[in-house]
């Protein structure tokens, strides 16, 4: 199995700040990853994250971070490409996870443009990388938009046919509260993907009616849900396709992903690593909302190709918009 890599000194580790408007983002070279996100009149950070570097190797090695080259996981860490099947690096017991051990969240990406509003990094993965293809060259760009918006926009290239599916993975919390309970969630998804013991998708998309997946309508995050799963958006192209709301904000998500990964966080235990707010995250403490093509898409026929091939790009672009509610 490929060791994880070790996290590279702080010295190594450009850290960014941009901003526009209402909102502030703090990010930084290692995973590619939003570390802080504030918004004015608001006195905590809407998206979990660490002041410091060394959590970001351990319990908090997905924060905020790009996933990949494949986020999600892929069963059995094996997967058909061409006329060959690719054995990858294994880091969830026998399945690979967000890439593997060493995935793109442990990698110190390259800072290629900064502006106050804006900034690009790059990713060069080396051929049979974790067992992946390439030379895989990978790049993020976040901006910071004049209303309150974050926009993400994620792009790949192959020099050798390979998978690509990366994914933003921030954990967000509207309310500070160390709890999902004050939240509610749309989605706008008539579909989901049913999970075995393991979160290997089962096969077809299920209906969402008459289920806790069922989020067309506004309806509380509650813990029995169980929320791991990918919700198989309707429509395509850029579309709004969530909003999650607390008592006072709101958050807008549209993207033009095939799938959003909805994770509320059930497992999530820091301690004993702080947080910004000086107290570790537990259960509940953020949700993940991570839009992505479908997990293990290549064992799955029938759901949408994450193959990149020579000549072409990947592209995935996802806005995120926070807005404060009227208040009665």
């Amino acid at each position: 199995m490929t060791a994880v890599p070790p996290v590279p000194n702080e010295a190594e580790i450009t850290r960014i700040e941009i901003g526009n408007g209402p909102v502030r983002v703090r990010l930084m070279t290692l995973g590619a990853a939003i570390t802080e996100l504030r918004m004015d009149g608001v006195d905590h950070s809407l998206i979990l994250g660490s002041p410091q570097i060394a959590p970001y190797g351990d319990t908090m090695r997905y924060f905020g971070a790009i996933v990949g080259p494949v986020a999600n996981r892929i069963a059995g860490a094996s997967a058909p490409l061409g006329d060959e099947r690719l054995s990858l690096a294994a880091n969830e017991d026998r399945n690979a996870l967000h890439g593997g051990p060493a995935g793109t969240s442990t990698r110190n990406w390259t800072l290629a443009e900064q502006s106050d509003t804006h900034a690009r990094l790059t990713l060069a993965w080396d051929d049979g990388d974790s067992g992946y293809p390439g030379p895989l060259h990978l790049a993020v760009t976040y901006t910071a938009l004049p209303d309150g918006a974050l926009r993400i926009d994620l792009e790949g290239t192959s020099e050798a046919e390979t998978l690509c599916n990366p994914a933003f993975h921030g954990y967000w919390t509207l309310d500070g509260s160390g709890a999902l309970g004050g939240h509610r969630m749309l989605i706008h998804a008539q579909s989901y993907l049913p999970v075995d013991a393991e979160k290997i998708p089962l096969g077809d998309p299920a209906p969402v009616t008459d289920t806790a997946f069922d989020f067309r309508t506004p309806r509380p995050i509650r813990p029995d849900s169980a929320l791991d799963h990918n919700f198989c958006l309707d429509g395509t192209g850029m579309r709004h396709v969530l909003r999650l709301e607390s008592e006072a904000l709101a958050l807008d998500l549209e993207t033009d992903a095939a799938g959003l990964q909805v994770y509320d966080g059930a497992r999530m235990a820091t301690a004993p690593i702080n947080g910004h707010e000086g107290h570790p995250y537990g259960a509940y403490a953020g949700i993940a909302l991570e839009p992505q093509s479908w997990p293990d898409a290549p064992n799955q026929p029938g759901y949408p190709d994450i193959i990149l091939r020579p000549g072409e790009t990947f592209r995935q672009s996802s806005l995120f918009r926070l807005t404060r509610k009227a208040q009665p």
